[in-house]
């Protein structure tokens, strides 16, 4: 354990996490992005074309292959079918710039105007943006390419540019504790599904074929990981354990360098437009990253 983590209260990390996260990723499931999406002229019959094209476009021009390093637990074969064809449809400003867009239509649809003028949300915008330029970027790739876009000086726009950032930091740092655990792409989905995170269809969005999905179960039962009913050992447990602890150690510099005040008054001030975006339902109950109603 690092020095910085031992500033952080234990669970505030991964509590900061949950309370971010909607804020971010509700982009990826709103009526309004997937309308801006289709202005560009991406095929939003499926939420993928828009999602690879608004997730990968801090990159720039990128192929299948930084991308599917990047985001890690989708096929390369799935990302290949979206990259680098999504720039083909628009240019990487000309999606960041419908990206704002969206997640301006998307915060102003659930929270309302008179709530996005309040001090409360600046003050929010303002301590979330202090986290993430504290969060650090040395070897995390997508948190680098989202530190280095401009900031808007919109309150609301600053607050999700902030969030993206700190999940995109918290993103990468997950990968460094997958390789660490000796797991690959596929088998960090096989092993979260055999504890439970979610079933099995739950992830197969991501691409894996069965055959794929079949093979890396079985590296991990010939590793003492999983049951043969897919489940996971107890070694396996303590595996994604301590995945998951190091996770939230390599997420604890942007809230020890917040403090522990600020971070509170931080994640008071994200319970109301959190609940909101909760209740929105239009995030998905179940969902790849094992976190309830995200």
């Amino acid at each position: 354990m690092t020095v910085e983590t031992l500033t952080v209260e234990p669970g505030r990390v991964r509590q900061m996490w949950h309370l971010l996260e909607p804020l971010s990723s509700v982009l990826y499931y709103a009526p309004e992005a997937f309308d801006e999406a289709a202005a560009l002229g991406y095929d939003v019959e499926e939420r993928w074309p828009s999602y690879f094209a608004w997730r990968a476009a801090a990159l720039g021009p990128v192929g299948a292959e930084r991308v599917a390093s990047a985001f890690y637990s989708f096929s390369p074969a799935k990302v290949a079918r979206y990259v680098p064809a999504a720039w083909a449809v628009a240019a990487p400003a000309d999606v960041l710039a419908a990206r704002l867009r969206a997640a301006d239509r998307v915060y102003r649809t659930l929270l309302g105007d008179e709530f996005l003028a309040s001090p409360g949300l600046a003050e929010a915008a303002a301590l979330a943006r202090r986290a993430a330029e504290a969060a650090g970027t040395h070897g995390r790739p997508l948190a680098a390419a989202h530190a280095e876009l401009p900031w808007s000086e919109v309150p609301h726009l600053v607050l999700w540019q902030a969030a993206t950032v700190l999940r995109e930091h918290r993103g990468d740092g997950h990968l460094v504790a997958l390789l660490a655990a000796g797991l690959d792409p596929v088998e960090s989905l096989v092993s979260f599904a055999a504890v439970g995170a979610a079933a099995e269809v739950t992830f197969a969005g991501r691409g894996w074929s069965e055959d794929e999905w079949a093979a890396a179960r079985e590296r991990l039962a010939a590793r003492g990981l999983v049951n043969p009913d897919g489940t996971a050992t107890d070694a396996g447990r303590a595996l994604r354990a301590e995945v998951e602890l190091r996770t939230d150690e390599l997420a604890a510099a942007p809230w020890a360098a917040l403090g522990p005040e600020a971070t509170t008054r931080l994640a008071d001030l994200l319970g109301g437009p959190w609940l909101t975006v909760i209740g929105s339902g239009l995030l998905p109950g179940e969902n790849t990253l094992g976190i309830g109603k995200v």
